[in-house]
């Protein structure tokens, strides 16, 4: 019998001052079995940091990445499904990156493993024709703190500010500075 996905629910406040966003989202996240609690955080981080500021194109949605190759882990469709924003968490391969860029107006990738610069260094060539895409890098040690915040059910507020994010809860909070690691859009 096959595990089912775990769902976690999370209130989110953001505040980001960078992009003029300032909103509350209500998020329901399917974990699946193999997820742990640092990549699950990440997607919420991603969203975070890509939810548009309002629904007239579309909107940014949990997508089933660990169930289905062909799914990003998050995505923005417009209201015809065309793809108008591809996110991917994790190390995924040159080929992977490259599929998503012809299939979406633009990629993103977010890698928090502290094997980021081994990985980044054999595929940072072969992405270069993709100039929709951008690569970031969150530190390990900032994302390992980033999935002790997770719970079942949560109130995050995020702030972002001079491309740092704070993720704070009543009790605690994280800092995070993604590093940006291509020069796309």
């Amino acid at each position: 019998m096959a595990l089912k996905a775990t769902i976690y629910k999370a209130q989110l406040a953001i505040a980001d001052m960078d992009r003029g966003v300032y909103a509350d989202h209500n998020v329901i996240i399917a974990r699946h079995p193999s997820e742990a609690d640092e990549r699950m955080m990440i997607r919420l981080l991603a969203f975070a940091l890509n939810v548009p500021a309002d629904d007239k194109n579309g909107k940014l949605d949990f997508a089933k990445d660990l169930w289905d190759v062909d799914e990003a882990a998050l995505w923005h469709k417009d209201y015809t499904e065309q793809i108008l924003h591809w996110i991917d968490v994790g190390q995924p391969d040159d080929k992977r990156l490259m599929k998503a860029a012809g299939k979406a107006d633009r990629v993103t990738a977010y890698s928090f493993s502290s094997s980021t610069p081994v990985w980044w260094k054999g595929i940072e060539t072969k992405l270069t024709r993709a100039s929709n895409l951008v690569v970031w890098q969150i530190e390990a040690a900032q994302s390992q703190a980033l999935a002790k915040l997770a719970e079942r059910s949560m109130q995050l507020q995020v702030t972002v500010q001079d491309g740092t994010v704070w993720m704070s809860t009543t009790t605690d909070s994280v800092e995070i500075t993604p590093r940006r690691l291509t020069a796309g859009v």
